[in-house]
């Protein structure tokens, strides 16, 4: 069945080039009402963003541009506010604006880590919780957040970015639990894409290999009805995967072998991948310890 957004207003933030732009074309294709925001320095709307939402009127659909600054709250909820009077709804939120300022950590200065977290992991808090009360009174929303590999595991000269991108997921943990009842899916993109932020970073073969638009139909998916909640979607040249967080089963030390000497000795074990498991929430790997702690000792805990 074909996915549609007909009657569904998006908001797609950092959408006037690159990854968000084909975002915000994708979600049009499909019928969506779409927010083209870009920020250029100022509140001014930007020459590409213009350029997208006019790309996506001559293609029959309806777009407005918008100029905030996601690191700014008050800006945020201004666009969310403007949404709302114009479509009367917010249905889908795509958190993509994002900025670059790659440094070895040596060299990264305090402010060089103080920009992408804002507007990364700011930027994404300040918009979906602008959406949010909208969302749950409508009891339908759906929120993707971008990591990123390089938050996921690691990338040299990119600990800020790392460290922004890796709390996509945290986000997004919490906000899948405190959504469900609501029909508030939450989601991460996780992609890979030759883009402006990305230009140098890839051999040209590699970067012409993936093209942004190879992206978005991941994007479309976890903004559809049928969506699932709480995926970390890995995209990129056509290609999509998904990361999972498991937990070894691990080694319980008590009564008598809690030591730091122990945690050595049973190392291999603790980092065993029998039984691994992927918990639904922090409570779960606190229920998982208490009950091997209890059966160590003994106890009954029913």
């Amino acid at each position: 069945m074909e996915i549609r957004f007909d009657e569904q207003v998006a908001i797609v933030t950092g959408a006037g080039r690159g990854l968000g732009r084909a975002h915000a074309i994708a979600m049009a294709s499909k019928g969506a009402k779409v927010v083209v925001n870009d920020f250029s320095g100022s509140q001014e709307i930007s020459e590409n963003a213009n350029s997208v939402v006019e790309e996506i009127i001559s293609a029959g659909g309806e777009a407005i541009a918008n100029g905030a600054n996601v690191a700014n709250f008050d800006q945020v909820q201004c666009m969310v506010n403007e949404t709302i009077d114009k479509w009367g709804r917010v249905d889908i939120l795509v958190n993509n604006a994002g900025i670059l300022r790659d440094k070895t950590f040596l060299k990264m200065s305090v402010e060089d880590m103080r920009e992408v977290i804002d507007v990364h992991l700011m930027g994404s808090l300040n918009c979906s919780k602008a959406v949010w009360e909208t969302m749950r009174e409508q009891s339908y929303g759906r929120i993707v957040l971008t990591s990123s590999s390089s938050g996921l595991y690691g990338n040299f000269g990119q600990t800020n970015y790392g460290a922004a991108k890796m709390a996509m997921v945290g986000i997004m943990n919490t906000l899948h639990l405190e959504g469900m009842k609501y029909n508030i899916k939450v989601n991460c993109l996780a992609p890979t894409a030759g883009t402006a932020m990305t230009d140098g970073l890839f051999p040209e073969p590699v970067f012409k290999l993936m093209p942004p638009e190879s992206v978005s139909p991941g994007v479309v998916f976890l903004c559809s009805k049928d969506a699932p909640s709480r995926k970390v979607l890995a995209a990129g040249g056509g290609s999509f995967a998904i990361f999972k967080g498991f937990e070894t089963e691990g080694v319980n030390l008590l009564p008598d072998e809690l030591s730091a000497e122990s945690v050595a000795k049973y190392w291999d074990k603790i980092d065993g991948e029998n039984n691994m498991q992927e918990p639904q929430s922090g409570s779960a790997q606190s229920q998982k310890f208490a009950m091997q702690a209890a059966e160590k000792l003994g106890l009954d805990l029913s």
